[in-house]
């Protein structure tokens, strides 16, 4: 199984720090960028046993620095989609696409946001995937519909099967979010491209989850624990004073 991490966004939220500096590298503790948790978590996966990262040209020199520096047990590759604007990237299913393609990856896959910070267990997540047999996505339940609509949204059958998401939605169907977590078989990665020929929506990965469970059978991980999206100002305050705490 290789790991994709997803880290080309540009992170307009957070102006001016992440201006020239990429959110995910930017310190949740002294001295530990918010990355680092989330290779950790990686880390603890046997069947993991190479991690891809995508960025963009603005950041990839940050990146590949930190690689180096962090001397990773699990070898970590840089992968810099060279796009230099918030107005020319690839969206996130594009730079999933550019990585598939790229590292010409034939194997299972975990893809993780760099900018979630979770206190869940991965292994959770892969045990329910081998014991699901097919795609899977994390979720858990918010009750605030100011905090729903920015997820995608997913209504689940008896078997946690989803039968309908959308993403963003105004009037969320369910109060079940899905977070950026997602396992793939390795027979969905061609699906991936199939869905960027067809001019679908390149951007937010719940768009792609949209699309596949319409096709083919997905599963939603409800996990027990926290996860953060660190994309604002406050997100980044409230998560390092959690931390600071801890």
């Amino acid at each position: 199984m290789k790991c994709i991490l997803l880290c080309a966004g540009y992170a307009t939220r957070l102006f001016p720090i992440t201006k020239n500096f990429p959110k995910a590298l930017l310190e949740i503790e002294e001295g530990k960028p918010l990355l680092n948790y989330i290779v950790e978590e990686v880390n603890t996966i046997p069947e993991i046993d190479e991690i891809y990262l995508v960025t963009n040209d603005r950041y990839a020199k940050h990146f590949e620095e930190w690689s180096i520096a962090l001397n990773n047990e699990k070898p970590i590759s840089i992968y810099n989609d060279h796009t230099t604007s918030n107005e020319d990237r690839l969206g996130a299913i594009g730079d999933i696409n550019y990585v598939v393609n790229r590292a010409n990856i034939q194997e299972d896959v975990i893809i993780i946001a760099g900018d979630n910070l979770f206190t869940y267990p991965l292994k959770g997540v892969i045990d329910y995937y081998h014991e699901k047999q097919g795609p899977v996505v994390c979720s858990t339940e918010i009750d605030d519909i100011q905090i729903l609509r920015q997820f995608a949204v997913a209504e689940l059958n008896e078997n946690d099967q989803i039968v309908n998401l959308i993403e963003k939605p105004q009037t969320p169907p369910s109060n079940i979010a899905v977070y950026a977590t997602y396992v793939y078989p390795k027979e969905i990665l061609d699906q991936i491209r199939i869905y960027l020929e067809e001019g679908n929506n390149p951007d937010a990965p719940g768009y792609f989850v949209e699309y596949l469970y319409k096709k083919m059978p997905v599963y939603a991980y409800r996990f027990q624990g926290e996860c953060y999206d660190v994309g604002t100002h406050e997100a980044l305050d409230k998560v390092r004073t959690l931390y600071k705490h801890k």
